[in-house]
């Protein structure tokens, strides 16, 4: 409002000369700027009083680098509104609303569409939008902050492929002594599916093939105990890039194994696992659950409940350890990968078993040492 004010003292100074020399076009001239200068504010005061605005989210969720749009709606009072601009967390910078929204002429509603993306995961709160209502020659001003809450937006961790290196069923098979060689404790037949990069040869459906419906692979169904258990370990000292880039492979792991013969998800402070099953009912939960990790010193070492038992282990850390938690030593292991961060990694890429979202998996073994295959 100072520009209104200095605007009506202009106007008295030019209305004491006026009258001072006697001269009309000075006096016409300071009564302009007083009228302007009291007027202005008056307006733009009761226009903001009228106004309403709100913000609608298309979605409660969103995963990382994602567009999610916004609809921010202004709703002006019966003075109208002279000149407004939105700002808004998702916006950065004030966004004018184009078109008038005078008493006589424009529209009563306005709406202006916002798209935003978030680079980490997380719960983000947004802080309600604010109308900036202002006259035409900016001589008052006055920010009207909606009325309604501030929102929840979750940003879910983002997934990728899982890149296997060609012999991992091998490697794990002799890591875990299983008679089989499929990895991940795949036991029963349960249908087929198109064929996949990385899939085993041994999953191939050859007489598919043969019959010229195309190359199909066996989707293989696992029993609870044998099936993967893809473990979060979040305890850490060093960059949360380690631990984000740990918990997109956990994430990216359970999406494939899930959608494979079914998984479990086993994250910090949590004795039992969630079941993920071929149908991925389960998966709105477990994405949901992993954007909420936090990592620290403090933060617990997973560890199964009492007579939980899980054969075959995906171990995702955020910094080296020098060997499996006790309370998963204990629970019948016959194999597990280590997964870290690559800045953590130092084996040789032929070594590898997969890489997936910055992350390497190791076929270690239950029983040996987890720190010679770490920084």
């Amino acid at each position: 409002m100072r520009r209104a004010g200095a605007a009506a003292v202009a106007g008295l100074v030019l209305i004491l000369i006026a009258l001072t020399f006697e001269a009309a076009p000075l006096f016409v001239s300071g009564v302009a700027l007083v009228v302007l200068g009291l007027a202005a504010p008056a307006w733009v005061s009761l226009a903001a009083r009228g106004a309403h605005i709100d913000r609608r989210l298309d979605s409660d969720r969103v995963v990382e680098d994602e567009p999610i749009e916004a609809t921010v709606e202004v709703r002006r009072g019966p003075w109208g509104l002279p000149g407004a601009a939105v700002e808004d967390p998702l916006a950065g910078e004030p966004i004018s609303i184009r078109g008038p929204m005078s008493i006589i002429s424009g529209g009563h509603t306005a709406s202006v569409r916002i798209v935003a993306s978030f680079p980490r995961r997380g719960v983000r709160r947004i802080d309600p939008p604010t109308l900036i209502v202002s006259d035409a020659l900016e001589l008052a001003r006055v920010e009207r902050v909606s009325s309604s809450p501030a929102q929840e937006l979750l940003v879910l961790p983002r997934t990728e492929r899982v890149k296997w290196v060609p012999g991992a069923g091998e490697k794990w098979r002799r890591a875990s002594g299983a008679a089989a060689l499929e990895p991940f404790g795949a036991t029963e037949v349960d249908g087929l599916r198109p064929y996949r990069q990385g899939t085993p040869a041994s999953r191939i459906h050859w007489p598919a093939l043969a019959r010229g419906a195309g190359l199909l692979e066996r989707r293989l169904r696992a029993d609870t105990e044998s099936r993967p258990l893809v473990v979060v370990d979040a305890r850490c000292e060093g960059p949360s890039e380690h631990l984000d880039a740990a918990v997109r492979a956990a994430a990216s792991l359970v999406l494939e194994l899930g959608t494979r013969t079914g998984c479990g998800l086993l994250l910090p402070g949590e004795y039992r696992p969630l079941e993920v099953d071929p149908d991925l009912t389960a998966w709105p939960v477990a994405h949901a659950r992993l954007a909420l990790v936090e990592g620290g010193p403090g933060t617990r070492a997973p560890g199964l409940a009492p007579g939980a038992r899980s054969a075959q282990v995906l171990y995702v850390a955020a910094t080296p350890h020098a060997r499996l938690p006790a309370g998963l030593a204990g629970a019948g292991v016959r194999a597990a990968i280590l997964v870290l961060p690559k800045a953590l990694a130092t084996q040789p890429r032929h070594e590898a078993t997969f890489e997936v979202a910055g992350c390497i998996g190791f076929v270690v073994g239950a029983g040996r040492r987890i720190r010679e295959h770490a920084a």
